[in-house]
């Protein structure tokens, strides 16, 4: 199935239901419809064709929602940018994918207009909520939709519907290349086993460039749920006000927005009757964070989930089992396989650390123009027929075939010899009563290869770095006890809200520690 035909299904099925809710405007499946085929005609107008790349650089806005479903119904391939991504990588993303076309809001007109100056293949640029002059021949995003009804462009599910650039290991961006079949079948996948239904509310404030965000908008219009579209979680009280006046029923959390949760002293329990499933990826959250948001959240499910942009989404923990095997990340997600293997590929027996290769439809295509990457990613798998991901994650499976992360490959620290899995250390970490968030990474060190380093935020203003090192030093092998460590009123994060310890490790080094 082709991804724009959610909505077109959705619109036919239930077109006067609202569709999507934001501060600006609120949407009809019918009203959503309408205007991203009109937007779609538009760009088939200024010149893109089926296959073609068009960026979308746009915060969490209905003019963001509508264009990229009206690229996929141009028969094009959509990358949504964050909007704080500055000119310089704006231009080598619209050069590397050969953009030809790019659509942006007023406030980034600027930034744009300096990137599409450096990047030829772009032949239209679309601007909203402001005259597009600053970016010379741009069009206005409200004179697109006079546009006309887009013309069939013949594509099938094996086309690709969307690059997603996320961080590389050059320093330079990748884009990852998701067919409209992948994302069918990640999104069918999810819906499944998290239940998803028409009647569904889902409050996303997570950013639409950051997959988990963009699959949230995907989603709900793959089963006809209403999308609430929040733009920060800043200030969590405003954003649970709109939960109970919208009568919210999902609320997909990262961990920095649970650790927020957890800080408001005056949340009562059972405050959001109606939110039935809370979600988490981006990375696992301690097991008292957990406890602490199921006793706030009684009537939600909690869903602890692991992915990564190469697929999308590998596991997930059943809700029934996280009294029993709460520190995984869970099993396989349905229609997918999941499995841990050593250096040489050969599967790896329970409680036996290696990587993690995941075989399914939602694996992607590989890497746009970076054929070296994809190899080293996509190996071949069971069947002479078929490539798997290998994630570069270090998992292992206990007894019940249930899946543990233990740290990305290249974050292990090694010190004295010995390897360290900062996520262990992390676990021990947020056991100690006043540490809201925790962050561990190494550091470069003449004697011990590298040190164990921990950036910490704490509720305790009496904590100490003596009683946090004495801690761990009770909970935790020797060379494993970190040998700084740091408070902060808030940890290093991405432009997506996701802790980073390459980040967290930058600003030691920048700061001479």
């Amino acid at each position: 199935m082709r991804i724009e035909s959610y909505l077109r299904d959705s619109a036919r099925r239930h077109g006067p239901k609202e569709a999507l809710v934001t501060s600006e405007r609120r949407l009809t499946y019918a009203e959503l419809d309408a205007l991203s085929d009109r937007l779609a005609g538009a760009l088939q107008a200024g010149g893109v064709r089926r296959g073609d790349r068009v960026v979308i650089q746009m915060g969490n806005t209905w003019q963001a929602v509508a264009s990229l479903f009206a690229v996929l119904k141009a028969g094009a391939v959509f990358s949504v940018l964050n909007p704080s991504v500055k000119a310089d990588k704006l231009a080598y993303i619209l050069r590397h994918c050969e953009a030809r076309a790019v659509v942006t809001q007023g406030a980034l007109a600027l930034v744009a207009a300096e990137a599409v100056a450096l990047a030829p293949s772009v032949r239209l640029a679309i601007v909203a909520e402001a005259p597009p002059a600053t970016i010379p021949g741009a069009v206005a995003f409200a004179a697109c939709l006079d546009g006309p009804v887009p013309a069939p462009h013949g594509g099938i599910d094996m086309d690709l519907a969307m690059l997603v650039y996320t961080s590389g290991s050059t320093g330079q961006p990748k884009g990852v290349m998701m067919s409209h079949r992948n994302v069918d079948a990640a999104a069918t996948s999810i819906t499944t086993y998290l239940d998803s239904r028409a009647d569904d509310v889902i409050l996303n404030v997570l950013p639409i460039a950051f997959d988990y965000g963009l699959y949230q908008v995907l989603m709900a219009a793959r089963v006809g749920a209403r999308l609430v579209l929040a733009t920060s979680f800043a200030y969590p009280q405003a954003v649970f006000a709109t939960m109970r006046e919208e009568r919210v029923t999902v609320l997909p959390l990262v961990p920095t927005m649970a650790a927020m949760i957890l800080r408001m002293t005056s949340l009562a329990p059972d405050s959001l009757p109606d939110l039935r499933t809370l979600t988490n990826t981006a990375a696992a959250l301690p097991l008292s964070h957990i406890a602490r948001l199921r006793a706030l959240f009684p009537r939600a499910a909690f869903y602890s989930m692991y992915g990564l942009t190469e697929c999308k989404r590998c596991t997930w923990l059943p809700p029934d089992r996280i009294d029993s095997h709460g520190g995984s990340v869970g099993i396989a997600i349905p229609n997918t396989e999941a499995f841990v293997v050593d250096e040489t590929g050969q599967p790896q027996p329970p409680h036996v650390v290696g990587e993690l290769v995941i075989r399914g439809p939602h694996v992607m295509q590989g890497y746009w123009n970076d054929e070296a990457a994809t190899r080293r990613a996509l190996r071949p798998g069971p069947n002479p027929w078929e490539r798997v991901l290998y994630t570069g994650d270090l998992f292992y499976t206990d007894g019940d075939g249930f899946l543990y992360f233990v740290g990305r490959q290249d974050d292990i620290i090694k010190s004295r010899g010995e390897k360290v899995a900062p996520k262990e250390v992390e676990a021990v970490l947020h056991r100690l009563p006043g540490i809201e968030e925790a962050v561990v990474f190494g550091a470069p060190d003449p004697v011990l290869g590298q040190s164990v380093r921990a950036l910490v935020v704490a509720s305790d203003p009496a904590l100490t770095q003596a009683a946090v090192i004495r801690h761990c030093q009770r909970h935790l092998e020797d060379f494993m006890v970190p040998q700084g460590i740091e408070f902060r009123t808030e940890l290093p994060k991405t432009d997506t809200g996701k802790v980073s310890r390459r980040l967290a490790a930058a600003t030691v080094l920048e700061a001479g520690e």
